[in-house]
């Protein structure tokens, strides 16, 4: 049987949720995953990849104890904003009517990314770098705590996510100005939501987590892309969102390369193994073996598992790891051009489908 599902007409049971441009975000398909688990019975949740923490807000919306896991600093800091902090908004008001009324100067960000004249070619038109440079700084001179400090860098991230000059990332910027690119940065308070659940934010690997019991873990490991021509470089998340690593940390590191990438976003330092689209002596993709390996060791009663079709993990594989490590309850495929979401029979069909690039949910319990 198939559901029509409007994205954007279930108001009322869709949390309001907040976050950057994002490759792989979830916020198309926040609806189904609610829908999949609405009718457990769990009091806590584990996102392990929580990236713009879009699924955390939800769940902490929902009433789920949640725990927001992901190794990148900006996804921590975003955590932290939405699940931690509690001080109204009329504290930070302040702070952010004083951070948009600085002026802009040359400073380290608007050296490295900032632009002007009729080409782009850099993420930033230069009046809006010369305002990071001034905000960032101030920042760092109010001294908050680390809570207090993560609402502000999110709504400065948010600000430039708004103004930038690219298709979604940051490790290739537009030849040409966006039409975005040209309004000023302003900064907005987080719509942060009264907190009534008891949060957790980890910054750690993910098999350092998923040992820790949880009624619910949520898993969604990056998959790559199917296309054989495009280098691991490509699809690893350190390269495509440097840049809010340099905002976060003010470090000012030492770049590399056309994007100005920070040092550390090389693919040889610190590859995540997700990420690693080699293959073993069986044949197998090594990210493959990590997920299988990462499922049986996530101790939870629940594990929901997304899966794109346009990676490069094969369909039989996964198949295999979902069947051999409990009961697939349920399985969703969702057509984003068509708005739709299946219930399908778990059987073979999904292995079967049409090659369209789909989204597909498991809920498995163990």
């Amino acid at each position: 049987m198939s559901v029509q599902v409007d994205l954007f007409g279930n108001v009322n049971q869709t949390p309001e949720t907040e976050g950057i441009k994002y490759t792989g975000s979830k916020l198309k398909i926040l609806p189904y995953i609610i829908d999949m688990i609405a009718k457990l019975k769990i009091s806590s949740a584990l996102d392990a990849f929580s990236g713009t923490t879009r699924v955390s807000q939800a769940l902490s919306q929902l009433g789920y104890d949640t725990t927001a896991n992901d190794i990148s600093i900006w996804s921590n800091v975003f955590a932290t904003c939405y699940l931690l902090s509690t001080k109204p908004d009329d504290f930070y008001k302040p702070y952010i009517d004083e951070l948009n009324s600085l002026k802009g100067y040359i400073g380290w960000f608007s050296e490295n990314y900032g632009g002007r004249g009729k080409e782009g070619k850099r993420p930033f038109q230069l009046k809006n770098t010369m305002r990071l440079d001034a905000i960032r700084d101030k920042i760092e001179e109010y001294h908050l705590p680390w809570e207090d400090k993560c609402v502000l860098l999110t709504s400065l991230i948010f600000a430039m996510d708004a103004v930038d000059n690219t298709l979604g990332h940051y490790a290739a910027y537009l030849s040409g100005w966006s039409p975005r690119s040209y309004n000023d940065i302003v900064l907005k308070l987080p719509k942060r939501h009264h907190l009534t659940t008891r949060n957790k934010v980890t910054q750690c690997d993910v098999f350092d987590v998923v040992g820790d019991y949880h009624d619910l873990v949520y898993l969604d490991p990056p998959y790559g892309s199917n296309n054989e021509k495009m280098p691991p470089s490509r699809v690893r998340y350190a390269a495509y969102y440097h840049i809010w690593k340099s905002v976060i940390l003010n470090d000012k590191p030492q770049l590399f390369g056309k994007a100005n990438r920070r040092e550390d976003s090389r693919d040889t330092f610190s590859p995540s193994i997700f990420e690693e689209y080699k293959k073993n002596s069986d044949g197998n993709f090594i990210a493959m073996q990590a997920i299988k390996n990462l499922i049986e060791k996530t101790n939870a009663h629940y594990i929901l598992l997304s899966y794109g079709s346009g990676g490069r993990t094969t369909k039989e594989e996964l198949n295999d790891i979902l069947h051999s490590n409990g009961n697939v309850i349920a399985a969703r495929e969702i057509n984003y051009k068509k708005n739709v979401m299946s219930n399908m029979r778990w059987t073979n069909e999904w292995i079967n489908s049409d090659g369209k690039y789909n989204e597909y949910l498991f809920l498995l319990e163990k």
